[in-house]
């Protein structure tokens, strides 16, 4: 059902009604536990066989517990060869406002930016900074450390999910997620805002693009005009579409490259940002924005094409790859998975660096 994009419905007692509904009728926008308790068992039985329900542990030794969680971004494009991610710059919560432009000054970079949490956890105030006034205020709120990065402005992301088993000599890639960023048209009346009430995939974001736009979200836009919401995140509206037909060796090639020069690097996803597939393909014009550990999902199950059973079925695949990578690492390196009570540690301080971002 589309609405007529004249009135906001986000206020209004209708608004929650449909909003239920809406993720009812869509697996995509389940919650993760609804989504994830029938193939629970999947994770125990695993989790049996390896004596330990934190069996990822060891699947990227070089990064803190593998990337499940925990994992300083920082530390992460270190490890990644220099010219395959944007200019990142670290700054640590509460610094002043004054080291923090001479900081950006110094390292050469310029408006627009991209502001995200050195710890993130699924694109929780990631935000474009346009001016110092958004720099001010992000800097402000932030009660963790984050990072400044430079903003790659390519057409097009996607997300490469890789993994190489221990002693095999090419890694493979086992999907490919491409995604549509959340665009809306103008009609010379309607504010942002109404025009996001026409789709029922923008209506359920409102309330976070309202908390991160406010006002902005009031500006009506001349007939024809195009405005672009720049976040690849599922929860920030972007459509997620399964492209992993575009797997080819020439792809594997790049990617594979890449990865072997990360140290010890074996199961994730890496997000990219690149001009044309073409020039991917030959590994120019390209950007890392993220890389992602043992948590990284299988990103293209949320193509709305795809069946909830399917879905099911490529999460599972891929944690029992995780678990046979980690299993594998840890005779390799000779170390032990992890704990009961130091995943418990884990999961406890991530809950705490949690309810700071929010």
């Amino acid at each position: 059902m589309h609405l007529k994009a004249t009135t906001t419905i986000r206020d209004s007692w209708t608004w929650p009604i449909r909003n239920f509904f809406i993720k009812l009728a869509n697996w995509e926008y389940w919650p993760a536990p609804v989504f994830y308790l029938p193939i629970g068992w999947y994770w125990i039985w695993i989790s049996i066989r390896a004596r330990t329900p934190f069996f990822f542990s060891a699947a990227n030794p070089r990064i803190p517990y593998s990337g499940f969680t925990l994992a300083p971004k920082d530390e992460i494009y270190r490890l990644l060869p220099a010219h395959c991610y944007p200019k990142t710059l670290l700054i640590a919560a509460g610094t002043d406002v004054h080291t923090l432009e001479q900081s950006l000054n110094d390292n050469g970079l310029h408006f627009p930016l991209i502001a995200k949490p050195n710890i993130g956890d699924r694109g929780v105030q990631v935000k474009i900074l346009e001016s110092s006034t958004d720099l001010h205020h992000y800097a402000a709120a932030s009660k963790v450390n984050f990072l400044i990065q430079e903003f790659i402005d390519y057409d097009h992301e996607i997300g490469i999910f890789y993994y190489r088993v221990p002693g095999e000599k090419r890694g493979r890639i086992s999907g490919i997620v491409g995604k549509e960023y959340l665009t809306v048209t103008g009609d010379g009346t309607s504010s942002i805002e109404a025009l996001l009430t026409v789709k029922n995939r923008y209506i359920i974001q409102l309330p976070r693009l309202k908390a991160t736009y406010g006002k902005k979200l009031d500006t009506v836009l001349q007939r024809g005009a195009k405005y672009t919401l720049p976040y690849g995140s599922h929860c920030r509206g972007a459509l997620f579409r399964d492209v992993s037909d575009k797997i080819n060796d020439k792809l594997l090639n790049v990617i594979d490259d890449i990865c072997q020069r990360i140290p010890k690097f074996h199961y994730g996803r890496m997000d990219v940002k690149f001009k044309g597939w073409d020039e991917l393909n030959q590994g120019k014009n390209f950007s890392i924005i993220e890389l992602n550990g043992a948590a990284s999902e299988p990103a293209h199950i949320y193509d709305p094409k795809h069946s909830v059973f399917f879905a099911w079925k490529e999460v599972c695949r891929h944690w029992q790859l995780l678990y046979k990578i980690s299993k594998a690492n840890s005779k390799k390196e000779g170390v032990a998975l992890m704990r009961f009570n130091d995943g418990i540690k884990m999961l406890n301080d991530h809950f705490k660096i949690r309810r700071l971002m929010k």
